[in-house]
């Protein structure tokens, strides 16, 4: 164990941001996501939801400045608005003030987009349409 590391951190999902470049991605899936089937590096945070890992990784990961859209959702067919969004959207701005907008693509092209990802989250998360990708930026000093 370490000091202020939050315990929602394994050592995998530490050690995996850590080895992320800039214009990685990283998926975090909801409980029904096929995390095995698309993961290149899969890390498994079961009985942890999106919304708390999300706010543990943004302690410590920089958000892709040099892209529109550093965060994708994967939209419902019938466009609407899960309520999960909105909790996404508090916890980027608290570490991420100039965030401006999601990108939101398809439930396919989400999984395209997930093939390619540098590692992906399988959670416990129950709320449907809560998977997300975030872009790993730079830390300027």
């Amino acid at each position: 164990m370490l000091k202020n590391i939050p315990s929602i951190i394994s050592p995998d999902l530490m050690h995996t941001m850590m080895s992320m470049g800039h214009g990685d991605t990283l998926v975090i899936g909801d409980g029904n996501f096929a995390a095995s089937t698309y993961a290149k590096r899969l890390i498994r945070l079961d009985g942890h939801n999106n919304s708390d890992i999300l706010d543990a990784i943004m302690k410590f990961f920089m958000l892709d400045q040099f892209t529109k859209y550093p965060v994708t959702l994967m939209k419902p067919n019938d466009n609407s608005k899960p309520n999960i969004w909105e909790d996404y959207y508090n916890i980027i701005i608290k570490y991420e003030p100039s965030f401006k907008e999601f990108e939101y693509i398809d439930r396919f092209s989400f999984y395209e987009k997930a093939k390619n990802a540098y590692a992906c989250i399988a959670t416990g998360e129950t709320s449907i349409y809560a998977c997300l990708i975030i872009t790993k930026g730079v830390i300027i000093k």
